[in-house]
């Protein structure tokens, strides 16, 4: 039996040696998610609560830090795990410890949270697939600085009336030592299985009732629900089991060799701005020069399309951040698509592609609109015949390949290559917060409305944007619904659509997924007014008041101001 799911990412563990002490197999440690002891279903509202209210669970995410042992005399060996991201959604929910010592323990004890050191940490050098990249765990708090530590988001149901709530634990003044009482003889291979009890976080010993305690919280000082969520941590975990396992299968680590790797190849050097954080481009399709000018070639080939009438850049412009200016896209012979033309700069940071993220790589978003009817109405075969008709491609896809054939999969893996190398970090805003230029008044009222959450109870009246749009990115490349009444085309959809980043922002409208609105003024005044609400209403649109949150016309300017300053120069009057 295995405690580590094959599909678990595998954690950077600090590695401790004690000498003269024999070292032991791995302890695999697992956490379940319940409600009183029995699995937790997500997004089902079906919950009870102290209140009479009835809730569920959407966003269930966290970081511990210092995993501990304490052997039977006391004594306590670690940290022996540094930090873990555990994620319900996203079936993050296991961790390894290697290296402590065999023998018998009385105790585990962690840290839900980070030591001010960590919580500072800066992750612009680490691996993609370091528990602290914010690209990865999502909890990283954009322009403010550090963690989320726990976000508990979701919606709940009083009196009738459904709404949503948002707890953020975070703050270093804030992490709470846990201690799980445990007996183990550890020798070959030892698996924990904790629960993470939902209903002890919100109920013991201080219940925290919505509707009365308040539906979110940022973990201000002074703040009495953030007292009560410390106070509830210390019993939500418990252990379940301790299992010894004959055999633990550690996680299976897919490595992929670069595909049609060129025997002389110049690598491209990829550009980001050092509050990035790193992102986790394909290994089998490193980026190299000969790769990234045949993908540009590709872009801008018209002979892609059935009738060679349009392009890939006919819809993605570089002067309009790689969008084209209307509501709805339109491919050959006139035919109008369902969808707004989507932004192509910052994808290496994207994990799924289109507005329904229906195509998991870029190589298979590439070569989608080929065969789509309404856009090159090509058949990959026929594209492959065109291109290979013309004299100039094999010695192209030679020096990019190794090899002259042209195939579909060639196409889509220069085309990614050259996607990815288009980056956007060198705005207005991001100049001022290098200390290079100062943003004006206004602007500076936007963004504190964009960085300010919407919290009445802590005297606090922001807009509320970042916790979709915040980081550097200015996305968290996550689904939601925002909102918006939907069309008969969106039906099936829920309203879950991509959310796009606020880079170049003032160049890519008109916006949303099916450009309905024409200004910047028009969408900050949907998010500013009473939406359309139903059961899947993200819940940190849920939690604000019915009518909406009623800014002034002044501070809506300001937020339309602040944005103007991402937009980046390079995108702007391009030949």
């Amino acid at each position: 039996m295995s405690l580590v799911s094959k599909a678990a990412i595998p954690f950077i563990l600090l590695a401790f040696f004690w000498p003269e002490q024999s070292l032991s197999g791995p302890i695999n440690i697992q956490v379940r998610h319940v409600i009183s002891g029995r699995p937790l279903l997500l997004d089902s509202l079906r919950y009870p609560k102290f209140g009479n209210e009835i809730f569920s669970v959407k966003r269930l995410s966290y970081l511990l830090s210092d995993v501990s042992f304490q052997k039977e005399d006391g004594t306590w060996i670690g940290p022996v795990a540094d930090v873990v991201w555990i994620d319900a959604g996203k079936r993050r929910v296991t961790f390894s410890v290697n290296d402590l010592p065999k023998g018998k323990y009385r105790s585990m004890r962690f840290v839900l949270g980070l030591d001010s050191k960590k919580n500072n940490f800066d992750f612009g050098s680490v691996h993609p697939d370091h528990p602290l990249n914010p690209s990865l765990n999502k909890l990283h708090w954009s322009w403010q600085g550090g963690y989320v530590f726990l976000a508990l988001e979701g919606h709940y149901r009083e009196s009738g009336k459904r709404r949503g709530y948002s707890l953020h634990f975070a703050r270093s003044a804030n992490r709470k030592f846990i201690n799980v009482p445990l007996k183990i003889d550890h020798g070959s291979a030892t698996g924990i299985i904790l629960d993470f009890d939902v209903t002890s976080l919100l109920s013991t010993p201080r219940p925290i009732i919505f509707s009365k305690d308040g539906e979110s919280t940022h973990s201000r000082k002074g703040d009495p629900l953030v007292d009560s969520i410390s106070k509830n941590l210390a019993g939500a975990f418990r252990l379940r089991d301790v299992v010894y396992p004959n055999q633990i299968n550690e996680p299976e680590i897919e490595k992929k060799e670069p595909l049609y790797f060129p025997d002389s190849a110049e690598p491209f050097p990829f550009k980001m701005a050092r509050t990035f954080p790193v992102p986790k481009l394909p290994t089998d399709n490193p980026l190299i020069k000969s790769r990234v000018q045949l993908g540009e070639k590709l872009f801008s080939d018209k002979r892609l399309s059935r009738d060679s009438s349009i392009a890939c850049s006919s819809c993605h412009q570089k002067d309009r951040a790689f969008t084209d200016g209307l509501s709805l896209s339109v491919g050959i012979e006139d035919r109008k698509g369902k969808r707004n033309s989507m932004p192509l700069f910052n994808l290496a940071w994207k994990e799924k592609f289109f507005w329904d993220g229906r195509a998991p790589s870029l190589r298979d978003q590439v070569l989608i609109p080929i065969s789509s009817h309404a856009e090159f109405d090509n058949s990959l075969k026929n594209a492959v015949i065109k291109l290979s008709q013309n004299s100039s491609y094999p010695p192209l896809f030679e020096k990019a390949f190794n090899d002259p054939e042209i195939t579909s999969e060639k196409i889509a893996l220069a085309l990614e290559n050259f996607l990815l190398t288009l980056t956007s970090y060198d705005s207005k805003f991001d100049r001022a917060m290098a200390g290079q230029i100062e943003l004006d008044d206004k602007e500076k009222r936007g963004f504190e409305l964009f960085m300010t959450e919407y919290e009445p109870r802590t005297g606090r009246f922001g807009a509320d944007c970042f916790h979709c749009h915040g980081g550097p990115l200015f996305s968290d490349h996550e689904f939601h619904n925002n909102g918006l009444k939907l069309k008969s085309e969106d039906s099936g959809m829920k309203g879950l659509f991509s959310t796009p980043s606020l880079r170049n922002i003032e160049l890519t409208g008109p916006y949303m997924h099916d450009g309905r609105f024409t200004t910047l003024e028009e969408v900050v005044s949907h998010y500013n007014s009473a939406m359309h609400r139903t059961d899947v209403l993200d819940p940190n649109l849920a939690k604000h008041p019915v009518q909406g949150l009623r800014l002034a016309k002044s501070d809506e300017q300001a937020i339309v101001a602040f944005l103007k300053t991402l937009t980046d120069p390079k995108y702007q009057d391009t030949p």
